[in-house]
């Protein structure tokens, strides 16, 4: 049986590998621009789905695993800054304020047919940044290619106070998800993680 991630994000593809997952990484190359009148759960489920589907259709028997991480303030999507500008703003606003991390997560079984979505939330409490914290930040590039700007360091991460919810989605991947999602269709993750059928 075949895994194949739809992605080419390095936090997921670590995600999968410390689960003990064998996969093979398939970048969806989609339209990544969010559907209008959705929330963030939604929004996140459906570019999840977008991306899983594309990669879907050239495989006829494999697990394929598309994944969209957003972050929203007050139910509004904040995506990823397009300029220096852009993340300064972005970052200002996250400074010692709580923020939803969500991923939507989407598995197609290429074999038989079927697709299931679904989505996981992280509330994060950010601790206050300095306007030379938030230059530091951006000059390191690390606010680039990140929904929200900012990425999640682990637990030794300076910028976070505490989070609620599962620190893999976070990452990009909420693992405890993706084993939930496996187990509705019967698949039996043996080990730190086998598919089997």
């Amino acid at each position: 049986m075949r895994l194949v991630l739809a992605s080419k994000s390095e936090r997921r593809m670590q995600l999968l590998s410390e689960m003990g997952f064998e996969f093979e990484v398939v970048p969806a190359d989609v339209d990544e621009t969010p559907p209008d009148g959705l929330d963030a759960h939604q929004v996140s489920r459906a570019l999840a789905g977008r991306k899983a589907r594309a990669v879907a259709k050239r495989f006829d028997d494999a697990i394929v695993i598309g994944a969209d991480t957003i972050c929203a303030i007050d139910d509004e999507i904040i995506g990823k800054p397009v300029d220096d500008a852009d993340a300064v703003s972005i970052l200002r606003r996250l400074s010692g304020r709580s923020q939803s991390v969500i991923t939507g997560l989407c598995i197609i079984d290429t074999a038989h047919g079927r697709e299931q979505i679904d989505s996981d939330e992280t509330v994060i409490r950010m601790l206050p940044m300095s306007d030379r914290q938030i230059e530091e930040y951006i000059a390191s590039g690390r606010a680039y290619g990140r929904a929200g700007a900012y990425g999640y360091e682990g637990e030794d991460d300076p910028y976070v106070d505490e989070f609620e919810g599962s620190g893999s989605n976070i990452l990009g991947l909420p693992v405890e998800l993706l084993r939930r999602m496996l187990a509705r269709w019967g698949i039996p993750v043996e080990g730190p993680g086998t598919i089997g059928r």
